[in-house]
């Protein structure tokens, strides 16, 4: 089965993984990629999931810097709706031809959206929206093909839209929990735009990596090094449940570990039926 996905270019804004997440609390797939996925990576990703949307993340580079990161033009030729966020609403207008510039008034925390049109992810919301913003420059103007969407005092531009396709921006972060109707938002993205169905649930990507796992072990033996931290302790969860004795975890004390946490890491994974080896190597490492 494939699961209707999101897919989010990451822009390296510090709520990138975020907007992941607030997709998937709605049942819907998402996956993190990098800004400049190329179309052919697009593609390759829809034989294993139904790829129904894109959203561009907000990030710290400015639009004007010399090496800006920027997405491979062509994703907006897929038919796919697009999201753009806080630098990826900039990106869109900028990409198309409108005017970006940088803000006479920066922007930093709550403010107040004057919502000129409530069609599509604004779709439902009230004439004067509470949303958060986090940006230093701001879209001036749109190219004729698109529709302001959406204003503030400082922001001329704060939501557009393409007239003919499905393609967005909005200059806040309608992931975080300051922008009041935020998840509203997100919701209008997955179902209205995109026309997702939430038939996804963490419990099938745990099901998943357990049988990739005894895919690739293939009636063998594994080994698996354990830190103690949360990836490997995940991945040990895994393994156990899909190979149990015939995994063998090793975890280094080196003597630089939080204070009982080796303790811990033994009681833990003792009870799993897996075979645990704890090497205490604080001398070596001293």
């Amino acid at each position: 089965m494939k699961y209707d996905t999101i897919l989010v270019l990451d822009f390296g804004g510090q709520y990138c993984h975020l907007i992941g997440r607030r997709i998937r609390e709605n049942g819907v797939y998402s996956e993190i990629v990098p800004h400049n996925i190329r179309v052919d990576e697009i593609r390759l990703l829809g034989e294993k999931l139904n790829v129904k949307g894109l959203i561009l993340s907000g990030g710290p580079a400015s639009v004007f810097d010399v090496d800006a990161p920027k997405p491979d033009r062509r994703i907006f030729d897929l038919g796919l709706p697009v999201l753009g966020l806080c630098y990826g609403h900039q990106l869109i207008a900028q990409i198309f031809g409108g005017k970006v510039e940088p803000a006479k008034r920066k922007e930093f925390g709550s403010a107040h959206a004057v919502i000129d049109k409530p069609v599509g992810v604004l779709n439902g919301m009230s004439r004067k929206e509470r949303v958060w913003m986090s940006h230093s420059d701001t879209v001036i103007s749109v190219p004729s093909e698109f529709d302001v969407l959406a204003h503030t005092q400082n922001c001329p531009v704060a939501a557009f839209k393409h007239k003919n396709k499905p393609i967005y921006g909005l200059q806040w972060h309608p992931e975080v929990v300051h922008t009041v109707n935020g998840a509203k938002m997100i919701r209008n993205f997955i179902f209205e735009v995109c026309g997702c169905v939430a038939n996804w649930k963490m419990e099938n990507v745990i099901d998943k990596m357990i049988e990739e796992v005894k895919r690739q072990v293939d009636g063998g033996k594994a080994i698996i090094a354990l830190s103690g931290g949360i990836d490997s302790s995940v991945a040990t969860a895994i393994a156990a449940k899909a190979i149990g004795e015939k995994l063998t975890a090793v975890f280094v004390n080196h003597g630089l570990m939080r204070e009982n946490e080796p303790e811990f890491v033994k009681d833990t994974f003792q009870k799993l039926k897996i075979n645990l080896i704890i090497m205490d190597a604080q001398e070596r490492f001293f």
